[in-house]
């Protein structure tokens, strides 16, 4: 493609922002019809000529008589019988009914059919024509024809066939009678008829009640067509039934008219008396008819303001006759959403009305707009009042403005209309008050006034947004009886109704597309001229029939250029409407533009308007605008005002260029700012595309007509560029300096940049000194030269004239999707995809950076559509299409793409494996050249399932650095702005190469488990991929992946491995970065030199106080078992701690103490590890720390499960009291129960959260808790000693044992005792106290026996003491022995009784654990030897040493009488000798 056809994106996207401006001044520029109205109250010249000079504006196309049949049944009938006439658009027939026949022929063109319709002997007093209602009838019954006479209504079926070649959908036309759908009139004879769009028929009868006939398929009983009344009630029910006609009183005013609003769902009626009603058919048109309003004096409250004060004449006038009403006709929602129907009079007059309560002038225009279906009639009110139309209008009317204030006319030369139309701004009267021959005038918009509507301030403004018409006179032949529009053909229709369709301004073309293509004539010819066809009326006649074409500004101007009129004309027409205008209609003559009329232009027109569109003389140069700086430094009153800001001038285009831009967007307009793609069908609940089939907005047939027209302007405007013609050419003519702005960027007079936006065309300043600097104080008014201007404003076309180009593109590819079923590519994109695809506007599909990605993703599932598996062509067939079509949307890197794809495409259905191999390379090759214009998520999981690897790797690889790198650094900086969105780029890419990670593992992209089974079979292979083949692949991807120098890439890789499970894989071919990255994603780097300094530190690994998520241990244990693998055991150590001690805030997110324990258990495994010949101070240490934690845990987690139990128990007490809740003391003990409960419940979660240290453990929980047992476990931990140290152990031991006398008695006692003492033993003595453990049980075990609470034996206490000792008697006699030497603790005789017992049983149990182990058998195997006795005599085989000593022991007890009896007492024999 060559430079200067090359679409370049900020030139385009430039030309859209003024394409979108220009849009929406257009729209503005198109008012309401009641803010006209209103502007015209104001205005003195509410009508206007045609120029004489000109071609006429309406002519007679052609005049047909009546069917020959119909003149000879009326003469047959004399004259005298009832006749009446109509027409029938929809069908393209005109009717006539003479007594009881109907006649229907073309009124368009004479075939020499004219079918008739006979009745039996009742005359025809109404004739209507209904659209069938659906699945009633059969389908090729479209529509119904009503017949009312005075007797009966009939239903006839009307079935309209096409012609042969199919042009002509009207050629033939048929009656089926239908018998069953005739009912009777019950004697109420029918004056009018008029029928809905949903095929509701309603007739007026002469009682003046409102019937509708109802008429269904019949079922049962219930009969197929009935009559029912609307507007009556039971008293006019008996009336009507019982009372004769001669009987009655009042006089009836019947209903003569009834028309059918279809968009309000409204019927007007008009009554023989000019009285006006007004019924509702609800908001869907489809509820119970009512009546809202009726009006009979219709008088507008502002007419007197009309023009100022009224004449003589307006009096003589109003002392005439009073007019009466001769049409009505409903608005369309086009001209207004306020007023709603107009009434023509027979004065000529127009009444416009409305039906809503609220006000609705000028000032309230702007909420007009919410008066829409759901805002139902309530009133009936004149509104504006037009005055009717001047006389003496003829050919030779001359040029100007006609005022109708304060004009004077004779009675005898005032209008006297007998019938009028109206229909979509235009109004046709019957002028009878020449009674030499009839004429018509004929009323339209004046279409010169809307290029001339401003956004000045002011009178002028109000005077250019006033209603304007032009008044034209037509002789007749006969009487005027009826007129009717002639419909655009169907075809034109339908394009005109699937561009206009969804357009807010001309809301409500959703009928029938004839009847809505013929609203758009309700805003004028300008927008719409280069669309729609000429407006033809039918006029029915007593002499005939005539058809009637209104010429449209540009058809003028075509007569114009046909006739070679002189240059003063041409001259002439663009002064009255505008440069912009008349240039917009020579390029719309010279492009061939005006749409189904193209043959109308020769090629001498086509010469002569492009000729007219380059004379500068006619359109103008551009130039400065200097008159804004002028007018703004004058005050109002005419003095020079210091104080306001003189403005700089800016640059005005010529009318080529305003024409230019006025063209293209009224081409443009109907598809700008609409999306592109409609859902039919639902839209999810939260607006998301959910259900529904995605398909193009317009047809097909509507895009070729607008691409035609848009193609043909943009060659046009090339063709004059290649030419040099005009501005084209003087620009040319100035060398280098303007092929720059003619075709580039390389200068920057009036082009900016792509940053600058809409400033595109805005004024540039330069300095006319460029040598030297300005001075500051000095105001430089710098501006342009000729050369200057002419060159931005061909610069401006040039990038107007891409824009089009673009746009045609844009459409040619729509064409082209939309021909091969886009739903079908749609549903290749995902949701996400597809929601921004229904979203998408023309303007952004054509401007836009998503609008070309959407655009490549749709042109992508074309392609595979034609190469696929069942595909219908190749890559050359349908790249040749889109490359002649629509060359920016594929350009040759989207050539080679696709070359590739269609080589992968062969690779999948060959049957060789090393074909396969080639043809999956050269695929390779082909993607590595265009590495950021390829798509590969779907081009990569092609390579997947061709295991080719080296593609799945390298490829998005290659794509993320070059998108990274171009779109980080802009002009040599990192631009910020783009940052974010290049970084989410390359993540997509590396989201692909772990895509194919996750499907060799299994697992799909939810994260869910996947079936091996799905897997892609090959031809040629046996079977899907075994477990050792996925793991080569899974190896081959890693290792592709490690080899790539991408930091982030790494990390992007390492994540997604440990997610997939491959942790062995990732520590063994893991990077050199893989340290780091787990380092990272740990939160806190772990380095040597940190903790060796934290372990010779005065707080070890003090460091981690840090908290961890749950999400980042998984990283920890990795660089833990990394570690291990490296056999860096003291590292491993130090994250393992880490592991152990990481704190958390929530429950849910901490890990169990257990796994802490073993966190610690493996951290000082690692730590016991041998890292080299010797173990230095450092390790022992680490390992000192870690096992003094290791402990501190094991006692919280004992705390714990101690609370956990307080908390289980005190749930089971309240449980239990529920019962018994009346209890006062109860109600104090569940309390308690209530507060434990909470209590220990909160601090079980504490211990749970993290690790504490003792001194909280012991403080905090164990004490507050009554805990003693754990209490002294800390304590002796602790190593606690001195005499305050041992005052704490001894009052713990106490709380202790009285803790559990009172749980379970001595016998408990001695069992805790046993338990805790055996724990504490040896020690250094101080944390078991066995003087005041020995005491303290003797006390309670004699208290408990004496008061028989407990049976207590005498050997208990003794023997859990030893236990304690761990079966040691030399401590525990002498902790006896010191109770006994001291008087003073033993004062009573039973407790130093006791006490003896003691002893005794503890030497007998010493003896014995000598003996047995001398014997080499147990203490109680070694007692059931002896049989429970022993003597000294018995113990030949102990020791000598050991036996002086017991014996020693038990002479020197032997000598109390207490120990004596205690021996006796106790069958306890030592030796009876020595005692």
């Amino acid at each position: 493609m060559a430079r200067e056809d090359e679409i370049i994106g900020p030139d385009v996207a430039s030309a859209g922002l003024l394409v979108s401006e220009r849009i929406g001044k257009d729209v503005a520029a198109q008012l309401d019809l009641e803010e006209a109205l209103e502007a015209s109250r104001y205005a003195s010249h509410p009508y206007s000529s045609h120029p004489k000079e000109w071609p006429p504006l309406v002519e007679v196309v052609e005049t047909r008589e009546l069917p020959p049949m119909l003149i000879e049944r009326y003469n047959a009938a004399g004259g005298e019988g009832t006749a009446l006439c109509g027409f029938f658009p929809e069908i393209r027939r005109a009717w006539a009914s003479v007594d009881n026949s109907l006649f229907l022929w073309r009124f368009d063109k004479w075939d020499g059919q004219c079918p008739d319709y006979s009745m039996e002997e009742q005359a025809i007093c109404a004739v209507g024509l209904a659209k069938s209602k659906p699945g009633i009838f059969v389908e090729a019954i479209q529509y119904l024809l009503v017949l009312a006479t005075p007797v009966e209504l009939i239903l006839i079926g009307v079935c309209c066939t096409a012609s042969g070649d199919g042009t002509d959908p009207y050629a033939e036309l048929s009656l089926q009678p239908l018998p069953e759908y005739t009912i009777p009139s019950d004697g109420v004879t029918m004056t009018c008829i008029a029928c809905t769009d949903k095929g509701q028929i309603f007739l007026a009868g002469r009682d003046g009640h409102i019937y509708e006939i109802q008429y269904t398929s019949g079922s049962g009983w219930r009969k197929r067509c009935r009559k029912v009344c609307l507007t009556t009630g039971l008293g006019s029910i008996i009336s009507r039934w019982v009372l004769p006609n001669a009987l009655k009183f009042g006089a009836v005013d019947p209903i003569v008219d009834m028309v059918v609003d279809n968009e309000r769902h409204i019927i007007y009626a008009r009554t023989e008396g000019s009285k006006l009603q007004v019924f509702d058919l609800g908001v869907n048109g489809d509820g119970p008819l009512k009546k809202t309003a009726e009006e009979k004096n219709l008088i507008d409250p502002r007419e007197t303001q009309y023009g100022g004060r009224r004449s003589a004449g307006s009096r003589a006038v109003a002392r005439a006759a009073k007019p009466s009403i001769v049409c009505i006709a409903p608005l369309y929602t086009v001209e207004s959403k306020w007023l709603h129907m107009v009434a023509v009079l027979s004065d000529g007059r127009r009444l416009y009305l409305s039906t809503s309560s609220s006000g609705g002038n000028c000032s309230s225009v702007g909420g007009l707009t919410g008066l829409n279906a759901l805002q139902r009639p309530s009133c009936l009110k004149v509104v504006a009042t037009r005055p009717s139309p001047p006389l003496g209008v003829g050919g030779g009317f001359t040029l100007g403005a006609v005022s109708s204030a304060g004009r004077t006319q004779p009675e005898d030369l005032s209008l006297k209309v007998e019938t009028g139309f109206y229909s979509a701004g235009t109004l046709v009267l019957s002028d009878s008050s020449a009674s030499t021959i009839s004429s018509i005038l004929i009323v339209s918009r004046d279409s010169s006034m809307q290029s001339s509507v401003s956004s000045n301030f002011g009178m002028a403004a109000r005077s250019s947004r006033a209603l304007r018409e032009i008044v034209s006179s037509l002789p007749v032949e006969g009487r005027m009886l009826c007129v009717a529009d002639v419909l655009p053909l169907p075809d034109t229709a339908v394009t005109v109704q699937s561009l206009y369709s969804d357009v807010e301004a001309f809301a409500g073309l959703r009928e029938s597309s004839e009847k809505a293509s013929g609203k758009l004539w309700a805003r004028g010819d300008l927008p719409t001229q280069h669309i729609l066809p000429r407006r033809r009326l039918a006029v029915f006649s007593s002499m005939g029939l005539m058809e009637v074409v209104f010429n449209r500004p540009v058809d003028i101007l075509r007569r114009l250029f046909e006739s070679s009129s002189p240059r003063q004309q041409i001259e002439d027409f663009f002064n009255r409407f505008g440069a912009g205008e008349a240039a917009a209609m020579c390029l719309m003559l010279a492009a061939k533009l005006v749409y189904a009329e193209e043959n109308l232009i020769s090629n001498t027109v086509v010469e002569k308007a492009a000729e007219t569109f380059e004379d500068p003389g006619i359109v103008g140069m551009p130039q400065l605008d200097g008159t804004t700086a002028l007018s703004s430094a004058k005050t109002p009153a005419g003095g020079f005002s210091m104080g306001q800001v003189v403005q700089e001038a800016e640059p005005v285009f010529s009318g080529a260029h305003e024409g230019l831009c006025l063209c293209s967007s009224r081409l443009l307009f109907p598809v700008w700012e609409l999306p592109v793609m409609v859902v039919r069908g639902e839209l999810g609940s939260d607006g998301r595309f959910e259900e529904g089939v995605v398909v193009c907005r317009l047809s097909a047939a509507a895009m070729k007509v607008l691409e035609t027209m848009i193609r043909s302007l943009e060659q046009f405007l090339r063709s004059r560029r290649n030419k040099r013609r005009g501005l084209y050419g003087y620009v040319a003519g100035l060398g280098d300096f303007s092929g720059s702005i003619l075709y580039g960027t390389g200068l920057d007079v009036g082009a900016g940049s792509h940053n600058r936006g809409r400033n595109l065309f805005a004024a540039q300043t330069r300095n006319p000194d460029s040598g030297d600097g300005f001075a500051p104080n000095k105001r430089q008014r710098l501006l342009y030269t000729s050369a200057e201007l002419a060159a931005m404003e061909v610069r401006a076309m040039e990038c107007l004239r891409r824009l089009l180009r673009r746009s045609s593109e844009a459409l040619f590819l729509l064409q082209l999707i939309s021909h091969h079923h886009v739903t079908r590519l749609v549903l290749g994109l995902d949701s996400a995809l597809r929601q921004k695809l229904i979203q998408l506007t023309f303007n952004q599909l054509v401007c836009s950076e998503e609008g070309d990605h959407l655009a490549m993703r749709l042109i992508a599932g074309l392609m595979e559509y034609y190469i696929g598996p069942d595909g219908k062509g190749t890559v050359e067939e349908i790249s040749m299409k889109l490359r002649e079509g629509c060359p920016s949307y594929f350009n040759e890197s989207d050539y080679k793409y696709f070359l590739a794809v269609e080589c992968l495409e062969k690779a999948a259905v060959t049957m060789k494996a090393d074909e396969r191999e080639n043809l999956a390379r050269d695929a390779y090759n082909l993607l590595t050249k265009i590495p950021e214009s390829a798509d590969l998520s779907a081009i990569c999981k092609r390579f997947e399932d061709l295991r080719f690897y080296e593609a799945v790797v390298r490829l998005p690889l290659q794509k993320a650095q070059a998108l990274y790198s171009s779109g980080l650094v802009v002009d040599g900086r990192i631009d910020p702005r783009t940052h974010d969105s290049a970084v989410a780029e390359r993540e997509q890419c590396y989201e692909i190469i772990m895509n194919a990670l996750r499907s060799l593992k299994g697992v799909g992209q939810n994260g869910l488990q996947r079936e091996f089974g799905n897997s892609v079979r090959l031809p040629g292979t046996g079977s899907v991929l075994d477990q050792a083949s996925r793991d080569r692949y899974i190896r081959q991807i890693i290792q592709l992946s490690v080899q790539w120098p991408d930091t982030a890439f790494h990390e992007h890789l390492y994540r997604t491995m440990i997610e997939l499970g491959l942790e062995n894989e990732l520590l063994e071919y893991g990077g050199s970065d893989l340290v780091a990255f787990l380092q990272s994603a740990g939160r806190k780097p772990l380095l040597e030199v940190r903790a060796v300094a934290a372990v010779t530190s005065t707080t070890p690994v003090g460091d981690f106080d840090s908290s961890i998520p749950s999400s980042h241990t998984k990283y920890l244990d990795l660089l833990a078992r990394y570690y291990v693998l490296k056999r860096q055991h003291f590292l491993a150590a130090h994250v393992l701690y880490r592991l152990a001690e990481r704190q958390c805030t929530d429950a849910e997110d901490a890990p169990a103490l257990e796994q802490r324990r073993q966190y610690l258990s493996n951290a000082v495994l690692q730590a016991k590890s041998p890292v080299g010949s010797t173990r230095n101070t450092v390790d022992d240490g680490l390992l000192d720390m870690l096992e003094a934690k290791l402990t501190v845990l094991q006692f919280q987690m004992k705390i714990k499960e101690e609370l956990e139990w307080i908390a289980s128990r005190s749930e089971n007490l309240m449980g239990s009291n529920e019962a018994l809740s009346n209890d006062p003391s109860l109600q104090s003990n569940q309390a308690d129960d209530a507060e434990i409960l909470k209590s220990a419940k909160d601090k079980a979660k504490e211990l749970a959260l993290e690790l504490k240290s003792i001194t909280q453990l012991y403080n905090e929980y164990a004490v507050p808790f009554q805990l003693w047992e754990i209490c002294l476990e800390m304590l002796n931990f602790a190593n606690y000693s001195g005499d305050a140290d041992s005052k704490i152990v001894r009052e713990t031991w106490a709380r202790l044992l009285d803790q559990t006398l009172s749980r379970g008695g001595v016998a408990e006692a001695c069992s805790v005792l046993k338990r805790v003492g055996s724990n504490l033993y040896p020690g250094d003595g101080a944390c078991l106290p066995l003087d005041t453990l020995c005491l303290h049980l003797e006390k309670a075990a004699l208290e408990r026996l004496t008061s028989g609470v407990e049976l207590v034996g005498d050997e208990d206490v003794a023997r859990a003491l030893l236990a304690a000792c761990r079966g040691a008697p030399e401590p525990v006699l002498s902790v006896y022995d010191q109770l006994l030497s001291n008087g003073a603790i033993l004062p009573s005789p039973n407790l130093r009784l006791r006490l003896l017992r003691s002893v005794l049983v503890i030497l007998r149990e010493w003896a014995m654990s000598v003996l047995a182990h001398n014997m080499g058998t147990t203490t109680a195997g070694a007692s059931l030897i002896f049989g429970g006795t022993l003597s000294l005599e018995h113990t030949a085989v102990v020791k000598q040493g050991i036996r002086d000593k017991i014996t020693s022991l038990a002479n020197r007890y032997g000598k109390h009488r207490d120990f004596s009896r205690a021996s006796m007492d106790g069958k306890y024999y030592i030796g009876l000798d020595l005692v």
